[in-house]
């Protein structure tokens, strides 16, 4: 159907929205910080279309009181307002209610009569650029500021037209949570199945094996090359996720520096990657053919030298040999971290070839249906960030009538 672009108006986003506000440490700071009450959100827990429970503070009453300002509703958007994080914007699950957000996080409620919180948090995440630019301006750390919010510039369309919009986007988010899960679930399926073979039916004569013994096991570059507009990505330990790698927040470094850091820590298919500074412990298999990226204070498991020890190794770290062993070996003050020596001082029990072959062989179809699943999660991704500017901007229209159909 035609819809001529005449229905669509520049507004600013003060016009649309009922409160735009942020909030602040409570008193006494990540001190006062409680194992229970009312969650308080930070910087960590808003990703793009995401939010992450990792790291999430609880205050109590009193603390919460304090910040009644800015309690977040149901179908509230946060937008990061400062630091490295800057410009992500998501929406809050109805599990995490009751919350606050401390400083570092907006409020964005809007006037459900002009715009519907969806197609508000789709215009951020494409507009993300925008964003970053104005986050720039006459800061030494990058901040958004109020101003900034109440001028933000949306392109705004008839409200039905607006739900048929975020209805078409997320459902292609529904579908790659969807993928998620399942792999959540598959990967907790080849965890029990460690468990069961290695710990609760472990045998007394399997040797214990130096970790060394079986493949190298590096780390990165201690160095930090200088920051480049084109190149190849410096991934460090803050890029390295449980399961994937945010490439989006590193940086490039020149062609020259990639292969000097990979002179040393160069990332091969069915390495283990092992987060060693700061939040210790994110793992991830590359399963990638292609490998364009170096490291930098991150550990790294040769184990595409010894292809049969790759899933062993990787669910003996997610285990709770593995997560006692990273309590154990923890050093600093200031700021955690697991040296190079802890790593290399890991030994396994080790059953017979024929048994880790055994094992192998059912852990590979766990993680070859996790593979499959990223593939197809990817796919999706893609087709959503390539769908939602031209939504936005009205290039690809969509209406009721068409969801309809």
């Amino acid at each position: 159907m035609e819809v001529v672009m005449s229905e669509w108006k520049e507004t600013e986003l003060i016009e649309l929205t009922v409160k735009i506000g942020s909030g602040a440490t409570p008193r006494g700071g990540s001190n006062s910080y409680k194992s229970e009450g009312i969650s308080l959100i930070r910087s960590q827990n808003v990703l793009d279309l995401q939010f992450s429970t990792n790291g999430l503070a609880f205050i109590d009453d009193i603390q919460a009181d304090a910040l009644k300002n800015v309690t977040i509703e149901l179908n509230d958007v946060l937008l990061n307002i400062t630091g490295d994080s800057v410009a992500r914007a998501c929406k809050v699950p109805d599990n995490i209610l009751p919350a606050r957000v401390n400083q570092h996080v907006a409020i964005i409620r809007v006037d459900e009569d002009k715009l519907t919180s969806d197609f508000l948090l789709y215009n951020l995440i494409a507009q993300k650029e925008e964003l970053l630019s104005q986050s720039e301006i006459g800061a030494t750390r990058r901040a958004i500021t109020k101003g900034m919010i109440e001028k933000f510039q949306l392109n705004l369309p008839p409200l039905p037209e607006q739900k048929a919009i975020a209805s078409v986007l997320s459902s292609l988010d529904d579908k790659i949570d969807l993928l998620h899960r399942q792999n959540k679930t598959l990967e907790q399926m080849a965890e029990t199945l460690f468990r069961q073979w290695f710990v609760e039916e472990a045998k007394e004569d399997w040797e214990e094996i130096p970790i060394t013994n079986l493949f190298e096991v590096r780390d990165g570059t201690h160095d930090s090359p200088k920051k480049k507009e084109i190149g190849k990505k410096l991934i460090t330990s803050k890029h390295l996720k449980n399961n994937y790698i945010d490439f989006e927040s590193a940086y490039y470094i020149s062609d020259e520096d990639y292969d000097v850091v990979n002179k040393r820590s160069k990332v091969d298919t069915k390495d283990i990657l092992f987060s060693m500074i700061g939040t210790i412990g994110n793992i991830y298999i590359e399963e990638s053919k292609s490998i364009d990226y170096a490291i930098k204070n991150i550990g790294l498991f040769k184990t595409s030298q010894n292809i049969v020890w790759c899933y062993f190794t990787y669910l003996w770290l997610k285990s709770d040999l593995g997560k006692e062993f990273i309590h154990e070996s923890r050093s600093g003050s200031t700021q955690e971290y697991i040296s190079l020596g802890s790593l290399r001082s890991i030994k396994f029990n080790v059953p017979s070839k024929d048994i880790a072959l055994k094992f192998n062989e059912k852990a590979k179809n766990y993680f070859s249906k996790i593979k499959s699943n990223q593939t197809q999660f990817r796919i999706l991704e893609k087709m959503r960030d390539t769908l939602l500017p031209k939504l936005m901007r009205g290039e690809v229209r969509v209406s009721e009538h068409d969801l309809n159909d």
